[in-house]
């Protein structure tokens, strides 16, 4: 694997060391990731012991996953209520629950997009960064 961080953080840092854009750039890439001590060149690869400390992060993304790992099936079982390996349900989703039928099988107004509780807990998440930053807390401010 090679590393990616510089790509990653390019428009960023771009961004925070231009005169124009600095004072007004949030100083947040919105995601959760752990790091060796002292830090290698690429975060950890993320496992079950960080999940909670993950998810109390408020963080909205995060970062290293292995592929087809099992924090990803907890992730899909836990936050996203996902159904094997199926769509993350929605306000699409027309049918009733049963043990049988899949509820997403039944498809409502697919243009009516209503939040659903970890859209509201994003909403949050990033008024608060928002907050933070014209505080001057995590601004780009050199």
């Amino acid at each position: 694997m090679g590393y990616s961080e510089p790509t990653e953080g390019y428009f960023h840092s771009v961004i925070c060391n231009s005169l124009d854009f600095r004072n007004s750039t949030v100083n947040n890439d919105l995601r959760y990731k752990v790091w060796d001590d002292p830090p290698q060149t690429e975060p950890l690869f993320l496992t079950m012991a960080h999940y909670d400390k993950m998810v109390n992060s408020g963080q909205p993304f995060a970062r290293r996953f292995q592929a087809n790992g099992p924090l990803l099936d907890k992730i899909d079982e836990k936050l996203l209520k996902r159904p094997g390996h199926g769509p993350v349900p929605g306000a699409w989703c027309a049918g009733r629950k049963s043990w049988f039928i899949d509820p997403c099988s039944q498809w409502s107004d697919v243009n009516v997009v209503k939040p659903g509780p970890q859209a509201l807990k994003l909403q949050k998440y990033i008024n608060r960064t928002l907050e933070e930053a014209d505080s001057g807390a995590k601004s780009c401010r050199l």
